[in-house]
């Protein structure tokens, strides 16, 4: 039963070719939707914050950029590029984008093996296939606590989207 509807949201030819195809599928939209809402927060607004111990939103999109290298580059067993620590607006959309751009040049070619093998993450030493899962929790959890900084402004998020 359970093959049939994963046959039903994903084909199963995007299986066998891609073992990360189910991840793959999705990371598009994933990616689109956090970026739209990094654009969405005017430049001025980007030093806000919620609460005193909060990180303010720049620091919070940052966050979900460092993290996603983090995981990616775990993924290919591999230590996270170099990366920048940008305050304005335009800077740290980039950082976002470019952040997504460097898992999709790892999510589609994962091998069965990558998957199913433990790799170093931010939250331990996990399953290839629990890295995907951890990192696509970790950037909805984080944009959900953005979409409400961006509603605290008097600011709609953008229509959520997969």
């Amino acid at each position: 039963m359970l093959t049939r509807a994963l046959a039903v949201l994903v084909p199963f030819s995007v299986l066998i070719a891609n073992p990360a195809g189910e991840y793959s599928q999705h990371f598009g939209a994933l990616s689109e939707l956090s970026v739209a809402v990094a654009r969405a927060m005017p430049p001025e607004q980007y030093a806000f914050r919620p609460h005193s111990e909060s990180m303010n939103f720049g620091q919070l999109i940052s966050h979900i950029a460092t993290t996603n290298y983090q995981f990616c580059a775990g993924l290919k067993d591999a230590d996270p590029p170099r990366l920048p620590s940008p305050t304005e607006k335009d800077a740290v959309v980039k950082f976002l984008g470019d952040s997504f751009d460097y898992c999709a040049a790892v999510i589609p070619h994962l091998t069965g093996e990558q998957l199913s093998r433990t790799h170093n993450s931010p939250d331990g030493r996990l399953l290839g296939r629990e890295i995907l899962l951890a990192m696509y929790i970790h950037v909805a959890h984080h944009r959900g606590q953005a979409e409400i900084y961006l509603r605290d402004n008097g600011i709609r998020p953008p229509s959520y989207r997969i």
